[in-house]
């Protein structure tokens, strides 16, 4: 078994989902994890590889210039809460509205987001493509999905009842026009996984 494969927590876990968040807030996780609320259930999940800093710091350096007023891009751990379909997220970045962050949860309301960004990890890339994509599609203005594994990023916006209008995607290394309420050129290089000797020559080092 994938060692940083996410784990369901089954049982017990309450039916509803104020008491899910209310739980998922009060999970005492190792350092390196984080909760999600995904499909009735909460999944701990590890954080990402070691090298998707690099595109993670790339993408968050590139987008806070080009966020809407009062919007700001960052990597914190919360958990953005989707009612409605309820789900609750974690993403790897996100650009969201500062106001909504005056009080003492770490819960946010998803309608403060104007961006989210995932790197598809290897064990649970699905979660990205299909169930996550849904949600955000019905209310987050833009979702830029990075594929570690393709090698690609793809665009997401005009979101609707029945998910996103358009897309667009790009492999590593070519520019991506993010639309508004950003509109600017993504440059991608950097984002692919060093090469193996790279990370062999590494893995040993203290």
């Amino acid at each position: 078994m994938d060692a940083r494969a996410p784990v369901t927590i089954s049982d017990p876990v309450p039916a509803d989902f104020g008491e899910l968040c209310r739980t998922v807030e009060a999970l005492h996780l190792p350092d390196g994890y984080r909760a999600e609320i995904i499909r009735g259930k909460i999944v701990v999940s590890p954080w990402s590889r070691a090298y998707y800093w690099r595109p993670v710091k790339s993408l968050r350096r590139q987008l806070e210039p080009h966020a809407p007023e009062g919007h700001d891009a960052d990597t914190a751990p919360f958990l953005f809460v989707f009612p409605e379909a309820a789900r609750a997220y974690g993403p790897d970045l996100f650009v969201a509205d500062e106001a909504a962050f005056e009080h003492h949860s770490v819960r946010i309301p998803g309608e403060a987001l104007s961006l989210v960004a995932q790197l598809t990890p290897v064990s649970a890339k699905d979660e990205d493509w299909s169930e996550k994509l849904a949600v955000y599609g019905r209310q987050v203005p833009v979702y830029l999905l990075v594929d570690m594994q393709a090698e690609t990023v793809t665009v997401f916006w005009g979101p609707s009842g029945q998910g996103y209008r358009s897309r667009t995607t790009v492999p590593f290394g070519e520019k991506l026009r993010v639309p508004e309420p950003f509109g600017f050129e993504l440059d991608t290089d950097g984002f692919a996984a060093p090469g193996e000797a790279t990370a062999a020559g590494t893995a040993g080092t203290p």
